[in-house]
């Protein structure tokens, strides 16, 4: 969640200089030095003794202050503040907050978790909260502008591949802002920064004189194009479900809160191929207390029932399509159980290391699932509207023997949004995480890029088209099968 390129794996080594007998072992990582996890707030509504006090991220640009009651969280950079929360948060990143925590070295550092097995943010006691964290933030034009330049030039990660940089782009704001001009002035000075950045995960979110608005760029040709024409996103997607589940005819499942369509392909030369499209990791509930244990526990649930059901039907198949062109995004942890469904082989499939952190790349373990699971022939289908956790599941399904990428390549915005709230209550999030492959390549902006080409959304027949790619890919298939 840097503007630094990965540091390679191998340079992560301890070396010795004098030739030795003994060999060379690389360091224990923080993750791995770390206690059992605990709840701050215990069962009694007192937060553990252990961890109460002030302390500061690493590579985030948090200061929380932990009381006998709860947990406060500060913006930190060139100045510190709580910003106003009237009206709540903004987005689901903006609502995130820690319930658990693992020591690393006791009364020093930390790490802080929403949920067990999220990013590893490591945080230092602080000898105290700073005094201006609690003072009421200035909400003035400059103020304002200068935490969200602070925020950008400390934290984003990306300006060496989505030019120009922050200098340059800092420029236009500060050329344009003036003590005493409005909200709307404002809100143009600071979307200014924003223009040509190419990435979906970067945006600026407010209130403009009553109304709602967003700045957000990179969002590909696919989902630009279809949001433009007759009917909108909306009705390409319920044509595009209706097809499918057409031709897939009697054995088509619309599951998991129509998170996921499955069913059964004939595909030619009497081969049967599976087909799982996944349009979204998560929401698989009607529940509303996202970001609760009671939340996590219901989502992966019904994630695993379908995923039961419809791999225990693709026994004995001859392969699986999974389709990940229309993914959104969503939970990290469902892009790492889905290709654990198709592995009997742990893997790392990804590492994740925030910018300015000075942490090693955590690397995301892979492990074969404990329900059904097809290991045969895999077929994953992406576009340019696959991103996000549809990227992270492509990139841990690349690693994979037995799976081939068919398609057009994905969006290429990979890091979990940073949620930094501005003085003044909009709501800036940003790119600070460099999610990588095993070996360090990176894949943002870039996307990654099918083995197979395949047009998936022509622009002439964006509904049929779609099915046309299945078809064409379980005839690729089958051919494979056969």
């Amino acid at each position: 969640m840097t503007p630094r390129i990965l540091t390679p794996l191998s340079a992560l080594l301890l070396c010795s200089c004098a030739a030795s007998a003994t060999p060379v072992s690389a360091p224990i990582a923080l993750w791995e030095r770390a206690g059992e996890i605990s709840t701050i707030v215990r069962a009694d509504g007192t937060t553990d003794p252990r961890v109460r006090g002030a302390w500061r991220a690493r590579g985030y640009g948090w200061i929380v202050d932990i009381d006998a009651t709860g947990v406060t969280r500060y913006q930190a950079g060139d100045t510190c503040y709580a910003p106003p929360r009237a009206g709540g948060p903004q987005s689901a990143m903006d609502s995130v907050s820690y319930r658990y925590f693992r020591e690393i070295e006791p009364g020093k550092s930390v790490i802080l978790q929403l949920l067990d097995g999220d990013t590893n943010v490591v945080f230092d006691r602080l000898a105290a909260l700073p005094e201006d964290c609690t003072a009421e933030p200035a909400t003035d034009p400059e103020t304002v502008a200068a935490a969200f330049l602070d925020h950008f030039e400390r934290h984003y990660a990306f300006f060496d591949r989505r030019p120009p940089g922050h200098a340059e782009r800092a420029s236009r704001v500060t050329d344009a802002i003036r003590a005493d001009m409005d909200d709307a002035g404002l809100w143009a000075a600071l979307a200014s920064y924003m223009h040509g950045l190419s990435d979906s995960h970067t945006k600026l979110i407010g209130t403009v004189d009553g109304a709602r608005q967003r700045v957000q760029d990179g969002q590909g040709t696919t989902l630009p194009r279809i949001r433009s024409g007759e009917g909108g996103e909306q009705q390409w997607l319920v044509s595009l479900i209706g097809e499918a589940k057409t031709q897939l005819g009697e054995s088509a499942r619309h599951e998991a809160n129509d998170r996921i369509l499955w069913g059964v392909i004939d595909a030619p030369g009497g081969k049967k191929v599976g087909y799982i499209q996944v349009f979204v990791m998560g929401g698989f509930t009607d529940r509303d207390d996202f970001g609760s244990p009671e939340w996590a526990t219901a989502e992966m649930a019904e994630f695993d029932r379908v995923m039961d059901e419809a791999l225990s039907a693709f026994d004995g198949f001859d392969a699986v399509i999974v389709d990940l062109s229309n993914n959104r995004g969503g939970w990290d942890r469902v892009a790492k159980a889905l290709p654990s469904r198709f592995t009997d082989t742990a893997f790392t499939g990804f590492t994740t290391v925030s910018r300015g952190s000075g942490l090693a790349p955590f690397p995301h373990l892979i492990t074969p699932a404990a329900g059904a699971r097809f290991t045969g022939p895999v077929w994953l289908m992406t576009s340019d509207v696959t991103v996000s956790g549809g990227e992270l599941a492509t990139l841990a399904f690349r690693q994979m023997p037995n799976v081939t990428q068919v398609g057009t390549t994905t969006r290429g915005a990979f890091s979990t949004p940073l949620a930094k709230p501005l003085p003044n209550g909009w709501l800036l999030e940003l790119s600070n995480e460099v999610f990588a492959a095993p070996d360090g390549t990176m894949f943002e902006e870039t996307g990654i890029a099918p083995q197979r080409t395949l047009e998936i959304y022509p622009a002439d027949n964006p509904v049929s088209g779609h099915w046309n790619a299945v078809m064409e890919v379980a005839a690729m298939a089958a051919g494979q099968a056969g």
